[in-house]
């Protein structure tokens, strides 16, 4: 059977069934071929296009004194600042965890268990509830608020709740995987807190009735920033509109939500090409300089109780930030995040935390740009090319990527590539492009109207009633959690 001229490759045809189980994760083109076979071949022109020093890696001098200017391949995004990447991040870790699958074998979605819900309701924050998670909560409160500790320290600042190993205690593991990313997680702890607070001040005094309106108001106050703010930034605000007006054309299911292959391991990736070389993390305090660090240095011991990178699972008065410097609070400090295109800070082809190698491959996969190319074969996912016109999208030319020539995927591009290299041309690189922006956008709006617990179900007219009127944003969060600068 063909589509689009193209035969199917012998034992790759993707599951074609759209009635998804709850939890799982799916296809949003299931009778698209796969962009490739598996073979020995392909996976090492995979190895070499996501290589340390290759084409993908952006040329950072990872042994500046300085970490954060990067280099000319890593510029500057003018119309999106440098916090986005972190709360895509997150907004990733609320939607997807997917513990199951490997690199070195085919995977088809359908058994590959979605060990979060696939809805947009912050089960990383508030895990699995008070009675199944109570020690993310704090007893003293009647367990309605969330546990928060100290980083130690004249002037201390707040910290995640962590046990005798500095491993952090909260709904998911991955929130504390780097500085930055775990203290997002603690601004929505501590805007949790508060909104209990201004729950019970608004004279709802049992703290069952506080807890279940002050969660009720935290993830629709979320939701909203994920459709008003996140959304348009990262897609443009029209294609958002044209969704919420017209309706979605490609992310549909019979049964529940799931989540599409083709988002979570190619086009939701677009983040991986905005990680700066380093951070100023903050600004520093009266006994203390500012913070200002690589995101992840693989030569220091990771052993060190502070070292001199953003790595997180570690507590010291310094490993705090200071948000001004990644969404604007107008007082001039805040940096750009980097444009969207196939180049990534150098950083992350040297990762701290390896994947094993292939088979017959002794060394470790340290390239995040590798992994995510391998991870085209095991799920069998389809080439931009033919995700494009499967849109009714015009597809890049032979020439749009004549970078790939060499490597024989110029005309049959791995999807996440062919998503960074279509916002760098059609976008210059300020948001995603017309196939990765409708993807993206398509699964966030989507997730929300099937989730029958969201705003845009419940009630789509909904406007905030924190922060700004009828309107909130990331810094109306981080002003309402007491983290303004």
């Amino acid at each position: 059977m063909t589509r689009h001229g193209q035969l199917y490759l012998r034992d790759q045809v993707p599951p074609r069934s759209t009635a998804y189980d709850q939890g799982k994760f799916g296809r949003l083109f299931p009778s698209l071929p796969p962009f490739a076979s598996d073979s020995k071949s392909v996976r090492q022109r995979l190895m070499e296009l996501g290589k340390p020093g290759g084409l993908m890696d952006a040329g950072d001098n990872l042994n500046s004194t300085d970490p954060v200017p990067g280099s000319p391949s890593n510029t500057d995004n003018p119309n999106m600042t440098a916090g986005f990447t972190f709360l895509g991040q997150f907004l990733d870790h609320d939607m997807t965890f997917d513990s199951t699958s490997s690199l070195e074998r085919q995977n088809d979605p359908e058994s590959i268990e979605n060990f979060r819900t696939p809805f947009l309701e912050l089960d990383n924050v508030y895990g699995s509830g008070r009675a199944a998670s109570p020690h993310l909560y704090d007893k003293t409160t009647g367990g309605i608020k969330f546990l928060i500790e100290k980083l130690g320290g004249e002037g201390s600042k707040d910290d995640l709740p962590r046990n005798s190993q500095n491993m952090a205690l909260i709904g998911d593991p991955r929130n504390d995987e780097n500085t930055i990313i775990s203290q997002m997680q603690l601004a929505f702890l501590k805007f949790h807190n508060h909104v209990v607070d201004y729950v019970i001040d608004s004279g709802l005094k049992d703290p069952n009735d506080a807890f279940t309106e002050a969660q009720k108001l935290v993830r629709w106050h979320y939701q909203w920033i994920i459709v008003h703010e996140f959304l348009p930034t990262t897609v443009g605000q029209d294609l958002v509109d044209d969704i919420l007006k017209k309706g979605r054309r490609f992310y549909n299911w019979r049964n529940q939500p799931f989540i599409p292959v083709e988002f979570s391991v190619a086009a939701y990736r677009f983040g991986h090409s905005q990680v700066r070389p380093g951070y100023i993390a903050n600004h520093g305090t009266q006994d203390m300089p500012e913070f200002r660090a690589p995101i992840f240095n693989f030569s220091l011991d990771p052993n060190l109780c502070d070292p001199d990178d953003l790595r997180g699972g570690k507590r010291a008065p310094r490993r705090f930030v200071d948000w001004d410097t990644f969404f604007d609070f107008k007082n001039g400090k805040v940096k750009p995040n980097k444009k969207i295109d196939p180049k990534l800070s150098s950083a992350l082809f040297t990762l701290p935390f390896p994947a094993p190698g292939l088979p017959g491959q002794e060394e470790p996969i340290r390239s995040l740009a590798q992994r995510n190319l391998l991870r085209h074969l095991t799920f069998s996912l389809p080439s931009g090319q033919d995700v494009a016109r499967a849109m009714e999208i015009d597809p890049l030319s032979p020439s749009d990527l004549r970078d790939l020539k060499d490597l024989g995927f110029d005309k049959r591009t791995p999807l996440w590539f062919y998503i960074l290299k279509e916002a760098e041309l059609r976008a210059q690189g300020k948001t995603l492009g017309p196939v990765g922006g409708r993807i993206v956008a398509e699964v966030f709006i989507g997730l929300l109207q099937g989730d029958r617990k969201s705003y845009l179900r419940q009630d789509p007219k909904w406007k905030p009633v924190l922060g700004q009127k009828h309107d909130f944003k990331i810094v109306d969060l981080l002003k309402f959690a007491g983290l303004a600068p």
